[in-house]
């Protein structure tokens, strides 16, 4: 997963630097400056952005990134991940569904529900531009999904490393 960098302030129980790197705004403006995010975005009042260089640590090394963003980041990674890009967009099964699930996690006030209630519906409304569309009903259910597609995606021809060079080495250099 990658952990994104947010002007928001900490809520109970998270964990800096594993949840997200909590930073200030005059800190995140310099991060914008410096270029050091692959994507960022104003999300319901607060600023989140992945910071670049765990992104491309990681995939050097040939790992896969999560990022759990809204549309906005997603069409940040377009330009530079192009084909490699793989995005999934998360359904609730309901608005009232997902108002519960919003107050059962007991993190944030009534009125920041409300605004996430309010807007929930122009955030939904993105999900034709993603390749994938999952509803989720059951996290483990959806969960398998994801993990499904991932292994479906690794599998493609285009994305196995090595495997032109193993296939020329298997039938013989006469084919």
């Amino acid at each position: 997963m990658s952990v994104s960098a947010t002007t928001r302030p900490m809520r109970p129980g998270e964990v800096e630097g594993s949840d997200y790197h909590f930073v200030d705004d005059r800190e995140f403006d310099r991060m914008v400056g410096a270029n050091e995010f692959v994507e960022w975005a104003h999300v319901f009042g607060h600023r989140y952005g992945t910071p670049k260089a765990p992104v491309k640590q990681a995939l050097r090394k040939g790992r896969d990134i999560l990022f759990d963003i809204d549309w906005q980041g997603a069409r940040q990674l377009e330009p530079d991940f192009g084909e490699h890009l793989v995005t999934i967009f998360l359904l609730p099964p309901s608005l009232n569904e997902l108002e519960q699930r919003l107050n059962s996690r007991g993190q944030d006030s009534s009125e920041v529900i409300a605004d996430r209630m309010r807007r929930a519906a122009d955030e939904i409304d993105h999900w034709a531009e993603y390749e994938y569309v999952l509803v989720n009903r059951d996290m483990d259910a959806c969960l398998a999904q994801v993990r499904a597609i991932v292994s479906a995606e690794r599998s493609k021809r285009v994305r196995q490393t090595g495997l032109v060079e193993f296939v020329r080495e298997l039938i013989g250099p006469e084919h």
